[in-house]
């Protein structure tokens, strides 16, 4: 798992978990008979299993199956032609592709864009009025400069608005 993970290689976790059963089967094997080497074993009886394996899969049963398959492949395979060249011939062949509404995508990577638009500007209007409240001046808004105060109420007006479109029309 260590040489996979330095080399790039993604390997799904019921492999690491096949993996320490078996080391645990190892260790439970040699606990009950340290003389027995599992190796050897299996090279002494892998003949016989392949040869068990392959017999299985080329039965009269198998192949039967196969030769019935492939009978009703090419039975069905001249209709099944027809019916294609009819569709092309007459222009009404269609291709179904599941994908993404592009449509849906943009909307939402647009109304994304907007919300940022939207807080970038919200937030100049936050930094044009702290700086301006260091600006003297006679017109105040509750004892601090006027522009600066009327800059942050518009702030503040429009990340609550902007809040309640986040909160109560998103999906």
């Amino acid at each position: 798992m260590q040489a996979c993970a330095a080399s790039g290689i993604r390997i799904p976790a019921e492999i690491n978990l096949l993996g320490k059963t078996l080391m645990n089967l190892d260790r439970v094997g040699i606990a009950l008979s340290p003389r027995f080497d599992p190796s050897a074993a299996i090279r002494r009886n892998l003949e016989m299993i392949s040869t068990a394996r392959v017999k299985d899969s080329f039965s009269i049963a198998s192949f039967m199956g196969a030769v019935t398959e492939t009978k009703d492949f090419l039975g069905a395979l001249p209709r099944r032609m027809n019916e294609i060249l009819e569709l092309v011939s007459t222009n009404k062949l269609r291709v179904k592709v599941d994908s993404i509404d592009e449509h849906k995508l943009m909307v939402g990577l647009q109304k994304v864009a907007n919300r940022i638009t939207v807080g970038l500007i919200l937030a100049a209007f936050i930094v044009a009025s702290s700086m301006l409240a260091r600006v003297e001046t006679s017109f105040r808004i509750w004892g601090y400069p006027g522009l600066a105060m009327i800059f942050f109420i518009i702030a503040a007006v429009g990340a609550v608005f902007l809040m309640i479109q986040i909160f109560f029309k998103d999906e």
